[in-house]
């Protein structure tokens, strides 16, 4: 039982230890600058220069805060975007590579069902994306300890709690993406350009009379910002984002059993 999803699931063991270790050296990166950008510098009064679009789109509130700070440089733009964009894509290639390398007629030969084979491989992106949200929080706690400041536990626990059915819709994205399309590179890049354009649908839409077309784009409903700054959890945000998660497997699952593979 559940044989796909540990083959798979194993396979990106070594590239998940390379990315939370490639966001763990962000993270003591940024918390180690904080102290020498901050000080002396009053960071509210420049991010107020800015257009409200832009203070929109990356979080910028409150940089004279430890907790603002990696809201805006790390979390707006690492998670919200990078991480989002990387599921996508990633999960893009999770049928789309079998069928673009002729595979997936030798796996559909094993006494399977297609729904297992599509559902199996998407639980194997669990691994990065429970591992990057356990370990990440554990080492920015330690980085802010370690320059004498101070950071909510439950507010860092939950801004990775609440990235879980965001980054499950980007690769929600991606798996509709690779059913869609038979060439792997074809399905990544649409699903990857696709993720992004809901984000500048979200950011260049805010603050105009057509701002409720930004509530199509996965960012609306995540905002770390508010999470580590104001204690604000939009758990109604999350339950959204879940239920879009669902529907996008549901349909992938869907197209996929009625899919020639031929």
């Amino acid at each position: 039982m559940f044989e796909f999803a540990r083959y798979y699931g194993r396979r990106r063991v070594k590239g998940t230890a390379v990315m939370t270790a490639g966001f763990a050296v962000l993270v003591a990166l940024y918390v180690w600058m904080f102290p020498s950008i901050s000080e002396g510098i009053d960071l509210d009064a420049y991010v107020a220069s800015l257009p409200p679009a832009l203070q929109q789109a990356f979080g910028l509130q409150s940089l004279n805060t430890i907790e603002g700070f990696l809201a805006a440089e790390l979390y707006a733009f690492g998670w919200v975007l990078l991480l989002g964009i990387y599921f996508a894509y990633a999960a893009a290639s999770l049928v789309a590579d079998d069928v673009d390398r002729g595979r997936m007629d030798m796996l559909l030969s094993l006494p399977v069902t297609r729904s297992k084979v599509l559902l199996e491989k998407f639980a194997s992106i669990l691994v990065p994306l429970v591992v990057v949200n356990v370990v990440t929080p554990v080492v920015v706690y330690l980085a802010v300890l370690g320059i004498d400041e101070s950071i909510a536990i439950a507010d860092l626990a939950m801004v990775h709690a609440l990235a879980v059915p965001y980054l499950l819709v980007a690769a929600g994205v991606g798996l509709l993406a690779s059913v869609v399309f038979d060439r792997a590179s074809v399905a990544q890049r649409v699903a990857a350009g696709g993720f992004f354009g809901f984000f500048l649908l979200d950011s260049v839409t805010a603050g105009t009379d057509v701002a409720w077309l930004g509530t199509l784009s996965p960012s609306r409903y995540y905002d770390p910002t508010a999470v580590l700054v104001s204690s604000e959890w939009d758990l109604q945000g999350a339950g959204v984002l879940l239920a879009a998660a669902v529907v996008l497997v549901l349909a992938s699952r869907a197209y996929f059993q009625r899919k020639d593979v031929a």
